[in-house]
């Protein structure tokens, strides 16, 4: 394993969490859709919605990944080495995100690859009811 300073593999512990919350507001909805260009009615269209099952505006999925993102953020400030994002494994979106929403996400280090030095980590969204939301298996990988 070569290391350039810093952080290494076996400096990490599996089981080391933490924890982000976001209220999802309109504006973080439009300023994504603007982003992306995803403006399905489902994100942007209330009155649409009102005619749907959801019965109000949803977020988009990938913005709730990228509350997933901010979270990792916040787990690896500890570390003097960086890491990157390999990738998002076994995402499920279980129930619908509402605009105005309080989600809050658990963020817990499972495994390491040490040959690889690589990081998997179990993400878990709740709304402020506590009902699962969104998991999502989460791979980070040490860059030199």
């Amino acid at each position: 394993m070569v290391t350039v300073g810093g952080t290494r593999i076996d400096d990490i512990t599996v089981g080391l969490s933490t924890r982000f919350s976001k209220t999802v507001s309109e504006s973080d909805v439009y300023l994504f859709a603007g982003i992306t260009g995803d403006l399905d009615p489902n994100h942007v269209d209330e009155e649409y919605c009102k005619r749907t099952s959801l019965g109000h505006r949803v977020a988009h999925g990938a913005l709730i990944v990228g509350y997933m993102s901010a979270a990792s953020t916040h787990i690896l400030e500890d570390f003097e080495r960086p890491m990157v994002s390999v990738g998002y494994d076994r995402i499920r979106f279980i129930k619908p995100v509402y605009l105005g929403d309080t989600i809050n996400i658990e963020y817990v280090i499972t495994s390491l690859d040490r040959e690889r030095e690589r990081i998997t980590s179990k993400v878990e969204v709740k709304n402020q009811q506590g009902e699962l939301v969104c998991v999502a298996d989460h791979i980070m990988q040490l860059v030199d």
